[in-house]
């Protein structure tokens, strides 16, 4: 076997491992309805499904990085292959949805321990000259995997069953393995001992949990709730004990001078930002495309993969020539084009087609691919070789932190809009009813009762008036037989002739009273996505400060090769 192929089949299979781990951060998004029907309970227990894994993710993912720096990258690669294999196999085949959440935290643990180890599993495979171009390519695969995933979990859950979004990941799992096996050779961090930091792994442990859970809970417990606070102020003293602990200790798991090395340092929290702005765009613009312009969850997916498209493109791109001339403007730039993708986002309405959705998420992925991948590249050139798995370990932390992050942030400012707006939207409606002169005051009463529940979780926004109207109509039928049976003969035929009138005024008037309701929730996805725009905007700079500049590039590349 020429060493070219030898590449290129373990770089595949590094490819089907970290492919499979970041595709069940989303997939399952698409599934839960299915899944709550199947099990029952409530939708806040099912959320438990996706926030277990998130959790599990964040929490673990620099331990992870760490032991496999020391233990053998490969050896713990494949651990936790095994072990994210097996638990979707078992979470198809699970009985009860608190035995599916457990698996869901066991494949989270897992994707923690194959995440960060596949970038210097990868780098070890390849010359130096030819990082950016696997960074590249690890980039392009992974948001193809992140972006992917709603669109294949309601392809599969729609033609198959709901059990399939889990047993995917099988044959992935094995093949990763299988190939795993002969072709990865095993790679250690030299400089590190054998001894374990445990101070530093329950503390960073710890703190993590803390954030993490505190941003999980915020929206339904209230960022001033006592829970909340006591957990932000807990992770912040763990935190306190983990960079003390790491300053004293003689086997540190994470080596505070890295932090002293200004690129990676920025590059770090621009992917804290990257991470959350990521994450914003996709739970705004799929709740938008479902709630407000009434697309399915599967046509939704679809609509939603042209991000993963661009951002294929953008990193296979951008990777190779961010090693030439520096990630600082790639990231830059990419960030900016992100932060346009929102602005032009907010500008959809309630009639908006496909075909104007479609080039605001091609740009978002552009700025996306053009975005990550140079900055991931960026830290592995700007820390010391053996470092690579840590330094990869802390930039995947961030990420996944700001994930989190931007959605607790982002719920909350969308809820508060929502609720705003939506009451204005009631307000109007109600003094619209109120002041005809055709319907009765029975039906005006049942009209404001029922336009008051109208809400944008309910399929009412999205839905045709005569969606809206048929509940309505078929009480005021029933009611209007029941009068009718009980009068005189002569007097029915008035009757039937009023209510008549009264629905024809309804129908009249409905049409505007949900295109109000439709107009107020369009207005607070509107300003919700200017606001992450501002969100964003700090990104630049920690862009700019991502890598060093290219005269410093060269000059410490010459440096090198007269050493």
């Amino acid at each position: 076997m020429s060493e070219r192929l030898h590449r290129i089949l373990a770089f595949t299979a590094v490819v089907f491992g970290f492919f499979m781990a970041l595709l069940d951060a989303t997939i399952v998004n698409v599934a839960l309805p299915e899944i709550t029907r199947h099990f029952g309970g409530n939708v806040g227990q099912t959320s438990w499904i996706m926030n277990g894994y998130n959790l599990a993710f964040a929490v673990f993912i620099l331990t992870a990085a760490r032991i496999a720096d020391q233990f053998g990258r490969k050896k713990v690669f494949m651990i936790g292959i095994f072990l994210f294999t097996l638990t979707s196999l078992l979470a198809g085949f699970a009985s009860s949805i608190e035995f599916l959440i457990a698996l869901r935290i066991c494949q989270g643990l897992a994707g923690a321990i194959i995440v960060p180890v596949t970038i210097p599993i990868t780098t070890e495979m390849f010359p130096k000259e030819m990082h950016g171009t696997m960074i590249g390519a690890w980039g392009a695969f992974s948001g193809l995997a992140a972006a992917s995933g709603p669109a294949l979990g309601g392809i599969l859950t729609e033609k198959f069953d709901w059990q399939w979004i889990f047993f995917v990941n099988v044959p992935l799992g094995i093949l990763s393995l299988l190939m795993t096996i002969p072709l990865i050779k095993e790679s250690y961090d030299r400089t590190s001992g054998k001894k374990l930091d445990y101070v530093g792994t329950l503390s960073i442990t710890g703190a993590m949990f803390c954030f993490t859970y505190a941003l999980i809970k915020a929206n339904d417990l209230g960022w001033d709730s006592r829970t909340i606070v006591l957990l932000l102020v807990g992770g912040g003293l763990l935190l306190l004990m983990f960079f003390l602990a790491e300053w004293r200790g003689k086997h540190p798991m994470m080596p505070l001078s890295l932090l002293k090395i200004k690129p990676f340092s920025g590059a770090a929290l621009a992917m804290l930002v990257i991470g959350a702005g990521i994450m914003n765009l996709s739970f705004l613009a799929s709740f938008y495309l479902t709630r407000i312009l009434g697309m399915t969850e599967l046509k939704a997916g679809l609509v939603m993969s042209v991000i993963a498209l661009f951002s294929m493109v953008s990193s296979v791109i951008s990777g190779p020539l961010s090693n030439k001339y520096g990630a600082r403007w790639f990231g830059a730039v990419g960030v900016a084009l992100f932060i346009i993708a929102n602005y032009w986002l907010s500008g959809l309405g309630i009639d908006s087609t496909t075909m104007e959705v479609i080039p605001r998420l091609a740009l978002a992925g552009l700025g996306m691919g053009l975005a990550i991948a140079p900055i991931m590249a960026s830290t592995i050139r700007n820390v010391p070789e053996e470092k690579v798995g840590i330094s990869s370990g802390i930039i995947n932390m961030t990420k996944a932190l700001g994930s989190v992050l931007g959605v607790a942030i982002i719920v909350t400012v969308l809820q508060t809009q929502i609720t705003d707006k939506m009451d204005e939207a009631r307000q109007n409606a109600v003094t619209t009813i109120q002041t005809n002169s055709v319907l009765s005051s029975s039906v005006k009463e049942q009209l404001i009762q029922m336009t008051a529940q109208i809400n944008p979780d309910s399929s009412s926004l999205s839905g045709s008036t005569d969606d809206v109207l048929k509940p309505l109509s078929e009480a005021m039928a029933k009611e209007t037989e029941q009068a009718i049976a009980k009068l005189p003969e002569d007097q029915r035929a008035a009757q039937q002739a009023v209510m008549e009138q009264q629905t024809a005024e309804i129908g009249r008037l409905m049409p505007g009273i949900v295109g109000g309701y439709r107009e107020a929730a369009s207005r607070a996805f509107k300003d919700t996505f200017i606001f992450s725009c501002w969100l964003l905007i700090v990104g630049i700079p920690l862009a700019l400060i991502s890598d060093r500049s290219r005269g410093k590039m060269i000059a410490a590349s010459a440096l090198k090769e007269r050493a």
